[in-house]
């Protein structure tokens, strides 16, 4: 596939199309184009451009069909947002037969390893009075009695849901399990009645072909992002038409009415089963990009049976590689979640789920890969990937444990990847059409590198010893064969069954030997601080504000304290031309943006090299003329104000692309943006300026000094001290005798000040940023990882709340440090599932 349909991902190794495919360039045009030719009205209308729009969307879903091997005949329609409102509807419109009744009553049996959205279905039935019946894998292959000739006479409708492919390890479930259920000849559980089938096939229609002339499911339903990358917000119902008469609607919205009266209880529906679904007007111009999708798709790789070969060979190659990485002392580098051992494109679809090990088989916390990965602009997906059953199958964690994990903090789709040392998730990586055999070996290559790191072997903490790569089969590709993997089609459903009931785990989960407290708590209340005692004095060595979020420091040797920390930190953003904050992780040269702040003249002047200076005035705008807004950071809704045209031409011409300056408004601060902290004045609200995470950041140069050594090691030329702290972007800088002696502390008193510690900061890319530079490093997170015994913790949260609201509050250089130590000296991992940089 020319690289040029691509251009958005050079230098990019997307490796998340079970996430979201990516669309080419010429879909784009194709679509653009035909938007600029032809004029589509509302469908609901009868002019001359509406009769078109109608006719083009007919078309779509014939040509939706065409590509599922069926016809109007036997299916239809209905368009919805996404997979998931399709799922919805047909808990709602399944004609279920409650408990209660003289007939059987209906049951909803789904497979474990299902969406969330598949799961989320028995919230619908358990109102209706309907019992949801959980079921796995293994007892599905059990469950091969037929029912008694009686029972199979009964005609309580049930509902049986599984995916033709899981989402989290990419095993594919037999097709052949449709007309088994229906025929009676499987049974997933002992109930009489007739068996429907609903088949989940968003992922696995993104990478394999389905055909519904022989897999006759009763619903099927899809996401159209999944297979093109655009549109997105647009899925599909198909409905066997057999069943379709059957289902049940009690809301009707517009054009679904054949007539109706707004002043009594009349209502006729429409004689088509998809307008009588589609309630309203329905995505008419995303429809007829779909037109352009199925082209395109057919054009550029000849049909989704070569998809599927080439996915699975890049998939098989991949694993195979994996699979067979060693240590020296024969330890594996990935556990892999799988039920198959990658043999075949008929059971195994083109993802791999696994967790990386140290050499001891400690599992590393997929948030650190993840973070090292996007150093090298590999990206990946991290967590339970909406599948709870299967991460619990796979990772071996009880109901008991997601209940208490819960309790610890972590919910779904956060940071947290480790609880009492064991994994909340897991990495997946997935190819699509677009991927290449390159991709494969940008992924291989950044596992072993990081793996294989020189100071790794030099850590005293930890030492990893070096990696091997074990003989592997005489039939692997080479790098040099890429393009001749012939994958092996000889596998059976069968061979799947003896696959799962073989499937192992590895973690062994124990439970928490207490109740983890919330991250934003600091030291328990209960907790006796110890004063530290003897050594010498600690002391504050350097103070920095960053009056522009994500810009460069202004360094100063004594400045006011306010109600959200030092006076003006963190007090502007810039933000792209959507609103959305920018960092330094997208935009590495904010570092190069020099604000410092003159309190006498009330300006803040902004200096780049290349540009003449421009200032922006202390004093509050609200009031005036400024534009207010609404923006997030770190999920913290904040009000803020447009600091004008003049403002932001400066900005997009230093940055070479369209953005603004905001600032947080202060009438708001107090109520937009807070932190409920426990410990600290009787646990008020603590105002935050637009800081990620607290009002302030401690670092050591004693932690520094250490960090130093392991990172020298490293690298062809070691890095000055200054430049060092520089990255880690903190506030306030102590010189204390120990390292990593700060993170024993509960609280701590500089002058008249005193300062709550509520927990580490872990690090993200941003410290990877030469912040004179603006050029990116990636050893230096590795190193820290590696030094920190797989964390990447550096420096501690402080929040503090003034007694009175003026700034006559100062922190100054050469102030001392009294700190409290903790009764327990280990810091509890943050809650929020937001990485904590110090942009």
């Amino acid at each position: 596939i020319n690289s040029s349909n691509f251009v958005c991902i050079l230098g990019i190794t997307y490796l998340d199309h079970a996430g979201s495919a990516l669309f080419p360039e010429s879909l784009l045009k194709a679509f653009t184009d035909d938007l600029r030719n032809n004029v589509y009205g509302n469908p609901h209308s009868q002019n001359i451009s509406s009769k078109l729009t109608y006719d083009t969307i007919e078309h779509v879903r014939y040509r939706i069909l065409q590509h599922f091997h069926t016809t109007a005949e036997d299916y239809t329609i209905i368009f919805t947002s996404g997979c998931t409102a399709a799922l919805k509807m047909i808990a709602e419109s399944f004609p279920w037969i409650p408990e209660g009744t003289k007939q059987p009553s209906s049951r909803f049996c789904y497979l474990t390893d299902s969406h969330t959205s598949v799961v989320g279905m028995r919230g619908i039935t358990a109102s209706m009075n309907v019992l949801s019946v959980p079921i796995t894998p293994q007892e599905v292959l059990l469950a091969e009695n037929r029912l008694p000739a009686e029972e199979q006479n009964c005609t309580t409708p049930h509902l049986f849901s599984y995916p033709a492919q899981s989402n989290f390890s990419g095993t594919k479930y037999p097709l052949s399990w449709i007309q088994d259920i229906k025929s009676g000849k499987l049974c997933p559980i002992k109930a009489p009645g007739k068996w429907f089938v609903l088949l989940d096939a968003a992922s696995y229609v993104s990478s394999s072909p389905l055909d519904l002339g022989v897999h006759q499911a009763d619903f099927i339903p899809i996401s159209f992002y999944k297979i093109f990358g655009f549109p997105t917000g647009l899925g599909a119902l198909l409905v066997n038409n057999r069943i379709a008469p059957l289902l049940r609607k009690t809301y009707f919205g517009g054009g679904t009415a054949a007539a109706y009266l707004a002043g009594e209880d009349f209502y006729f529906p429409r004689k088509s089963i998809a307008e009588r679904f589609e309630d309203g007007t329905v995505s008419f111009l995303d429809i007829i990009a779909l037109k352009h999708g199925f082209d395109v798709l057919e054009k550029l790789t000849g049909g989704m049976e070569k998809i599927k070969q080439h996915t699975f060979a890049l998939a098989h190659y991949t694993y195979t590689v994996l699979s067979n990485l060693k240590y020296a002392n024969g330890a594996p580098v990935v556990h892999i979640y799988s039920n198959t051992d990658f043999s075949s494109p008929d059971v195994q679809g083109p993802i791999i789920n696994f967790n990386v090990l140290d050499e001891n088989g400690e599992v590393l916390g997929f948030s650190q890969v993840d973070k090292m990965a996007s150093l090298h602009n590999i990206h990946v997906r991290t967590g339970c990937f909406c599948n709870t059953g299967a991460c619990q199958m796979h990772l071996d964690i009880s109901n008991e444990d997601i209940q208490r994990n819960l309790q610890a903090g972590h919910v779904c789709g956060d940071d947290i990847d480790l609880v009492d040392g064991r994994p909340t998730g897991s990495v997946r990586i997935s190819f699509g059409y677009m991927s290449s055999f390159e991709d494969a070996q940008t992924f291989l290559n950044f596992i072993i590198a990081t793996r294989l790191s020189k100071s790794d072997t030099e850590i005293p903490f930890k030492p990893v010893t070096k990696l091997t790569t074990e003989s592997v089969a005489d039939d692997l590709p080479s790098v040099n064969n890429a393009d001749k993997l012939s994958p092996i089609l000889q596998i059976s459903d069968g061979d799947l069954r003896s696959n799962l009931s073989a499937a192992k785990t590895s973690a062994n989960w124990q439970p928490l030997e207490t109740e983890a407290k919330s991250i934003r708590a600091a030291v328990s209340e209960t907790a006796v601080p110890t004063c530290r005692k003897g050594g010498k004095p600690i002391t504050v060595a350097n103070i920095y504000l960053y009056p522009i979020k994500s810009c460069s420091a202004f360094e100063v040797t004594e400045w006011p304290v306010g109600n959200q920390g030092l006076l003006y930190d963190r007090n502007w953003m810039v933000v792209n031309q959507n609103g959305v904050c920018m960092t330094q992780k997208q935009e590495p040269r904010l570092c190069l943006i020099n604000p410092s702040i003159d309190l006498k003249q009330k300006i803040m002047v902004i200096q780049a090299e290349g540009m003449d200076s421009i200032s922006v005035s202390l004093e509050d705008n609200t009031e005036k003329e400024a534009v207010a807004g609404e923006s997030k950071v770190c999920s913290h809704r904040v009000k803020t104000y447009d600091c004008g045209e003049r403002i932001a031409g400066w900005f997009s011409m230093f940055l070479g692309r369209p953005c603004r300056l905001i600032r947080q408004s202060s009438d708001m601060k107090s109520k937009s943006h807070q932190k409920n902290t426990k410990g600290l004045s009787s646990a008020k609200n603590i105002s935050l300026s637009l800081v990620n995470e607290a009002q302030y950041l401690l670092i050591n140069v004693a932690s520094i000094l250490q960090l130093k050594e392991h990172i020298s090691a490293r690298l062809e030329k070691p890095l000055e001290i200054e430049e060092l702290i520089q990255r880690f972007r903190a506030n306030i800088v102590v010189s204390a005798p120990e390292s990593f002696e700060e993170e024993e502390w509960a609280e701590i008193s500089i002058g008249a000040l005193q300062f709550q510690v509520v927990g580490p900061c872990s690090r993200c890319q941003i410290i990877c940023i030469d912040q004179q530079s603006g050029e990116r490093n990636k050893e230096i997170l590795q190193s820290l990882s590696a030094a920190r015994g797989r964390k990447t913790n550096f420096g501690i949260y402080l929040m503090n709340q003034p007694l009175h609201s003026s700034f006559s509050d100062v922190l100054s250089v050469g102030s001392q440090v009294l700190p409290v130590l903790k009764e327990n000296t280990e810091i509890q991992p943050p809650t929020s599932g937001e990485e904590k940089c110090s942009g």
